[in-house]
This record gives structure tokens, C-alpha cells and sequence, in this order.
């Protein structure tokens, strides 16, 4: 009258314990080859567009800290050239100590690595208020017109 409840020897119920991988491995494959084949197509065919400036003629007052990079990439100070001393200038400077405020004024035709080294400088020195200051365009001018003036904040 012996029953077997549970577990003859080598003899399992209920099916099987292993989970099957193959599928999920197959889908991953898949997506894989998808993203690895779109991805460049995306990226090459990315185009940007930078926007027109169109900003208000905001005044300056003469009391505000400037910082102006030419073409050349001279920066100056007020009227002081300091390109190679930019970083210890502004770290250094009393009124950009207490104001914590500065006007950064670029030609456009500076490179980008000249702004930046301002911008680096100035965060280093603690600025928390960084302004960059743009020629406005003038209503009705079109590309081919004539530029407006700078509004000089100094």
C-alpha cells in the first residue's frame, strides 16, 4: 500500500525548470543590428541651424565689469590687456569679487575657444551672473543691409 508522493528517482513533474533564452537572445540581436545601422544615418544626416540674434537694445550701465574679445583674441579688461592673465585678473579683482557679475563682449569673428576661456575663467573666479552682450539686429534688416552699430556698454 506504499504510495510515492513526491519525487521518484530521476523522475521530475510539472515540466521544465530552465529558462529558455534563445528568443530573448535572438530579439536583442535584432535590435542591435538596428541601432548599429541607423545610428550613423541618423547622425550624419543631422543638420543645425543656429539662430538669428534678435535681442533688445539692453543699456549698460558704465558701472558694469567688461570683458571684450577681439578677433585677434586679445582680451581686455575695461581698457587693460590681459590675455595672458585673464584667469589671475578676475580671480584677483576686488568688484568682481563683491558683484559677482560680469559683461562678456565678443567680436563674432573670434574663435570659440577665446570666449570659452573667458567664460572658464570667470566661473573659476566665482561669477555666478554671466552676461554676453550681441548686436541686435534692426527691424527690417536683411542680410545683405548694412550691420548695425554696437551699442559701446562702456
Amino acid at each position: 500500500m506504499a504510495m510515492g508522493m513526491g519525487g521518484g528517482r530521476g523522475r521530475r513533474r510539472g515540466g521544465f525548470t530552465d529558462i529558455n533564452v534563445t528568443p530573448l537572445v535572438d530579439v536583442m540581436l535584432v535590435l542591435l543590428v538596428v541601432f548599429m545601422v541607423t545610428a550613423p544615418l541618423i547622425t550624419a544626416g543631422l543638420k543645425v541651424e543656429l539662430p538669428n540674434v534678435e535681442a533688445h537694445d539692453t543699456a549698460v550701465k558704465d558701472t558694469k565689469l567688461v570683458v571684450t574679445v577681439t578677433k585677434e583674441e586679445r582680451i581686455l579688461f575695461g581698457e587693460d590687456d590681459v590675455t595672458a592673465t585673464i584667469e589671475s585678473v578676475l580671480a584677483d579683482n576686488p568688484r568682481v569679487q563683491k558683484e559677482k557679475e560680469l559683461y562678456i563682449r565678443a567680436d563674432k569673428n573670434a574663435r570659440y575657444g577665446a570666449v570659452a576661456r573667458v567664460v572658464a575663467a570667470a566661473r573659476a573666479a566665482g561669477v555666478e551672473g554671466l552676461n554676453l552682450l550681441v548686436e541686435p539686429e534692426m527691424e527690417g534688416e536683411g542680410k545683405g543691409d548694412t550691420p548695425a552699430k554696437a551699442q559701446d556698454p562702456r
